[in-house]
């Protein structure tokens, strides 16, 4: 097994888990009374946070809803399939 496919796998995971916590947090979202600060919501909170900082300031509440979890679902999902789907550097390689 070659040094590529392990980074790949890795990789690969670590994508998987920023999509499903960003897409844990879209849902979080829609109950405004749960504190992020408790358990297991934190879990959630804590990875994705410092990606959603900076992308609040560039992008604003629409309507008071806040959509950087699922810009942020985009930029995973154009990363997953630049680096690791059919046509993928990594699967290139």
């Amino acid at each position: 097994m070659s040094s590529i496919t392990i980074a790949s796998w890795i990789l690969g995971f670590v994508l998987v888990v920023m999509t499903l916590l960003f897409i844990f947090r879209i849902v979080l979202t829609w109950y405004p009374q749960i504190s992020l600060n408790r358990l297991p919501f934190s879990l959630i909170a804590w990875p994705t946070e410092p990606l959603l900082i900076p992308m609040r300031k560039i992008v604003p509440p629409i309507g008071g809803v806040d959509i950087t979890p699922i810009i942020w679902v985009g930029i995973v999902s154009l990363l997953r399939e630049m680096l690791l789907g059919q046509q993928g550097l990594l699967t290139m390689m």
